[in-house]
C-alpha cells in the first residue's frame, strides 16, 4: 500500500463490508453508479448523529441524483444497527472494525486529545463517480455542513 493519500482522480479502492440491517456493501455492487463514502468516528455520538440525520433528510434529493450513500465506522454491526434503528437511517452504515478501508482512504489517523494520542477515524467523505474515480474529497468535515457540500458536488457529476 502506498503512503500517498488518495486524491481526486484516483481509482476508488475496492471493498466489501458488512452493513446495517443485514446488508453487504461492495464496489462490485456499486459498479457504474456514483456513490458517497463517509467515514465517521462513532455511532450515536452528537456529531455523528447530526451528520447521519442530515444525510437521511437529504436522501430524496441525493436519490434523484442517483447517488448511493454509505456511512463507515469502526463500530461493530450490532452497534450500527441500534444507531440506524434509533434514528431511522435507511442508507447502509458499514462496519470497518479493522479499519482496512479507512487505511486505504487515509482516514484512520493519529488523534490528540487532552495531551494523549490515539488512533481513530477522521470524519471525511469521498464522492466517487460512476467511472469508479474519486471526484471530491472532504477531510475533517463539520457534521452540520456535510450534506450541503455533498449535494452541491453530486449535482455536478
Amino acid at each position: 500500500m502506498s503512503n500517498e493519500p488518495i486524491a481526486v482522480g484516483d481509482k476508488a479502492p475496492d471493498f466489501t463490508l458488512q452493513a446495517s440491517r443485514g446488508r453487504t456493501v461492495s464496489t462490485r455492487d456499486l459498479a457504474g453508479k456514483p456513490y458517497l463514502l463517509y467515514f465517521y468516528p462513532k455511532a450515536d455520538t452528537p456529531g455523528c448523529t447530526t451528520q447521519a440525520c442530515g444525510i437521511q433528510e437529504a436522501l430524496p434529493a441525493l436519490g434523484r441524483l442517483h447517488l448511493t450513500v454509505i456511512g463507515i465506522s469502526p463500530d461493530p454491526v450490532s452497534k450500527i444497527d441500534k444507531f440506524a434503528d434509533k434514528y431511522g437511517l435507511e442508507f447502509p452504515l458499514a462496519s470497518d472494525p479493522e479499519h482496512e478501508l479507512a487505511d486505504k482512504y487515509g482516514t484512520w489517523v493519529e488523534k490528540s486529545m487532552y495531551g494523549r494520542t490515539s488512533f481513530g477515524m477522521e470524519r471525511s467523505s469521498f464522492l466517487v463517480g460512476a467511472d469508479g474515480r474519486v471526484r471530491a474529497i472532504w477531510r475533517k468535515v463539520k457534521p452540520a455542513e456535510h450534506t450541503a457540500l455533498v449535494e452541491k458536488a453530486a449535482a455536478e457529476l
